[in-house]
């Protein structure tokens, strides 16, 4: 069962994609920010997959947060789902995925399966 670290500030959205993808054979390990993630990373406890993370968020945003994850877990998959254009996010790298919000989340979930099983 893959392991998906998800950071996002809105308590609402987090909760709904946490179980969204629980429901969907993930296992899902949410925070509210990019600090908190970041300290779960840390931590080396889990071992995750991929990291689904928001881009803007207070503190750490989602683009410092992948970038500290990668550095931890070198393997990792990411994921940036925003509300916001994205161009910081833009990358060519196969490991990476920009979605947009609004979304479906059926688009969510076969986005994250095809990056898993790269």
């Amino acid at each position: 069962m893959s392991h998906i670290l998800l950071a996002d500030d809105d308590k609402p959205m987090r909760e709904f994609l946490s179980r969204s993808l629980e429901k969907s054979g993930y296992r899902v390990t949410s925070c509210e920010d990019g600090t908190e993630a970041y300290e779960v990373l840390q931590n080396k406890e889990h071992n995750f997959d991929l990291l689904l993370t928001d881009i803007v968020m207070p503190g750490m945003d989602g683009i410092e947060l992948s970038r500290k994850a990668q550095k931890l877990y070198p393997d990792i998959k990411i994921m940036y789902i925003t509300g916001f254009t994205a161009s910081a996010a833009q990358n060519k790298d196969e490991n990476v995925k920009l979605l947009s919000k609004p979304f479906h989340l059926g688009d969510l979930v076969q986005q994250v399966h095809e990056l898993l099983e790269k």
